[in-house]
């Protein structure tokens, strides 16, 4: 009988492994499929090479100051400049560049990377774990509203931030029959000319914190639930940091934000 060498034997076996791999990182890292043509970090590397690469994070400022990177820039992705501010970058200094987002199922790192591909800035990488993933196993290299966050125990679980969600109709309900306070908190951007409850809410953006600090205590001091929404159901799950810091427990969030809303009562419309 002739015998395989071992190595041949490796080389056959990884061979045959190699799809049930490719099929894993894809339901893993959906984007990696979406956009094949960006190049990627993963958490283990961008660890080892942190202090020799130019960090960014490309959320929405306030997403930065609540959660990052220690040591990342922020460059929002949504900033008109952002290619002007990337070329920027990339002429003060040489090194590669990572960028990076909210996490596995989060486009912004992809798409910043391919921006900066359009505009001829290389060596741009995608660390498509996120931030929560970074955060989880590197807490000392990681700042939770401005301090080093250390344990991974103060990240807010799925499940905390799911038991605080609300379907839009309930919102709706909660908003008619309670004496809670209704805080729209979409950005400049997002907000339709009309709130959701006229006469029933008030407004703030995420990034006025002395607006949001006078709601929040008025809520305190009366005692009153916030009921909160904003576009789409995502932003105030970094909201939830800040409320929890100033001891607010009493709290609810419209589930998918005001365009599930939209669609709720559109389908219910339409059934009629």
């Amino acid at each position: 009988m002739i015998r395989a060498h071992p190595i041949f034997r490796f080389l056959a076996l990884a061979l045959w492994l190699m799809p049930l791999l490719v099929v894993a990182e894809t339901a893993e890292f959906p984007g990696r499929k979406i956009y094949p043509d960006i190049s990627v970090i993963t958490l283990e590397q961008l660890k080892a090479r942190r202090h020799e690469v130019l960090v960014v994070d490309v959320r929405s400022a306030y997403e930065y100051q609540t959660l990052h990177i220690t040591g990342a820039i922020n460059i929002p992705l949504a900033d008109e400049h952002f290619a002007g501010r990337m070329a920027n970058l990339r002429a003060e200094n040489m090194n590669g560049i990572v960028v990076y987002c909210n996490g596995k199922t989060c486009m912004k790192s992809y798409q910043a990377a391919r921006k900066c591909a359009e505009a001829n800035i290389a060596s741009v990488y995608a660390f498509d774990a996120g931030i929560m993933d970074w955060a989880r196993a590197y807490p000392g290299a990681a700042k939770l509203l401005g301090e080093t966050l250390d344990n991974p125990d103060r990240l807010i679980s799925g499940d905390d931030f799911r038991r605080r969600l609300i379907d839009p109709g309930v919102f709706g309900e909660r908003v008619a029959s309670s004496n809670a306070y209704v805080l729209d908190v979409r950005d400049r951007f997002q907000r339709d000319a009309l709130g959701l409850f006229p006469g029933r809410e008030w407004r703030a953006f995420l990034d006025d914190s002395e607006k949001l600090d006078r709601y929040i205590h008025k809520s305190l001091r009366e005692g009153r639930a916030l009921l909160i929404y904003d576009a789409a159901g995502k932003q105030v799950r970094w909201l939830q940091y800040y409320l929890q810091s100033k001891g607010v427990h009493k709290y609810y969030f419209m589930a998918g934000g005001a365009r599930a809303y939209y669609k709720e009562m559109t389908d219910e419309f339409l059934a009629r």
